[in-house]
């Protein structure tokens, strides 16, 4: 690890103070930036996107992704996280904290509103940042790659239904253009792109060329969205910091749960890592799309996945680092539970 990835830490705290600083003191060319998008999609973000994650698609083979099904105790674990328990989990963190702990230091006419926008925050797994996230634990490419595009296809059916349950409606508007177009930026198009690479380069020495490329366009990207956002976090700092609890909780509970129930089930720890991450984090672009359409872009809703995209960034690279630092304690109980059946089939 180089010296500027041992201080990653120090230089996110650094842009997001640099980004809110800068919103609030230039408002109007993030307000230009912020208006550069197509189906609720920017394109700047989409583009440091890109510079993050085709290093990791490097890596993909699609001659070995026959082989993802020997990790299909990982993908279930993912499926079972993504589907089942987080929309589930955050409605009921979503009623605990904002509609009665919080409650009196919340605008009351606002309370339903904030809830529905943590639900569709949590109704839609990450589609693109998870790249990032698993090459930060030296994922399982395959796997990574594998899952999200599952995950997709899942969501295309399951997203209106989970969302329109856990709120009480009976019609959800899903923006479908915002859906189609991140799939095709996000997994289509980088594919490619980092296919035609493989053939035309060497893809390992590119791709080590490119790794502090990527973290570059990551600490750029916590710059733009914390710029975004600079004036409504220095507006409303209280109600900003109360909405982020029952999503920090709602992120560690998540990844920690599939981060045991992998290792239980004996997992390999490069496929545990990306499940994990998968499972915590937000398609926040989907997400904040489906609230401004469903409630308005002044509405609590608006402002519950705004937050999500916020603390998106720095929540999870506190994952990685735990999903990092716990490896060997990981892998002890990995070869318990392999010496395990191994005198179980004796």
């Amino acid at each position: 690890m180089s010296s500027f990835e041992r201080y990653l830490t120090i230089w996110v705290f650094l842009c997001i103070v640099v980004g809110v600083a800068l919103g609030h003191v230039l408002p109007s060319v993030f307000q230009a930036i912020g208006a550069a998008e197509v189906a609720k999609v920017n394109l700047p973000v989409a583009v440091l996107i890109w510079l993050m994650i085709i290093p990791m698609l490097l890596k993909v083979d699609f001659a070995s992704l026959s082989q993802v099904g020997r990790h299909w105790r990982g993908i279930g674990v993912t499926l079972f996280i993504n589907w089942a328990v987080k929309p589930f989990s955050m409605a009921l963190l979503g009623w605990l904290f904002v509609g009665y702990l919080f409650r009196p230091y919340l605008p009351a006419d606002q309370i339903d509103s904030y809830i529905a926008g943590l639900i569709i925050l949590a109704a839609a797994p990450c589609t693109a940042m998870v790249f990032v996230w698993s090459n930060l634990t030296k994922g399982e490419p395959h796997f990574t790659l594998s899952q999200v595009a599952l995950n997709d296809t899942i969501m295309v059916v399951a997203f209106a239904p989970i969302v329109g349950l856990l709120l009480g409606l009976s019609a959800i508007t899903v923006p479908w253009d915002t859906l189609i177009l991140s799939v095709l930026l996000y997994i289509v198009l980088p594919v490619i792109v980092a296919q035609i690479l493989r053939r035309l380069t060497d893809a390992d020495r590119l791709g080590a060329k490119l790794q502090p490329v990527s973290l570059l366009a990551l600490l750029a990207t916590l710059v733009l969205l914390f710029g975004f956002q600079g004036e409504q976090i220095i507006a409303q700092p209280a109600v900003i910091a109360l909405l982020a609890v029952p999503i920090l909780i709602q992120v560690y509970f998540n990844s920690g749960l599939a981060y045991l129930l992998n290792r239980m089930s004996g997992e390999e720890h490069c496929v545990a890592g990306p499940s994990a991450l998968i499972g915590a984090s937000n398609f926040f672009e989907l997400a904040v799309a489906a609230a401004i359409s469903l409630f308005g872009f002044n509405s609590g809703a608006a402002v519950a996945t705004v937050v999500g995209v916020l603390i998106e960034v720095p929540v999870m690279l506190s994952v990685v680092w735990i999903v990092n630092r716990s490896k060997g304690w990981y892998e002890r109980g990995g070869a318990v539970q392999t010496s395990a059946t191994t005198i179980k089939r004796v």
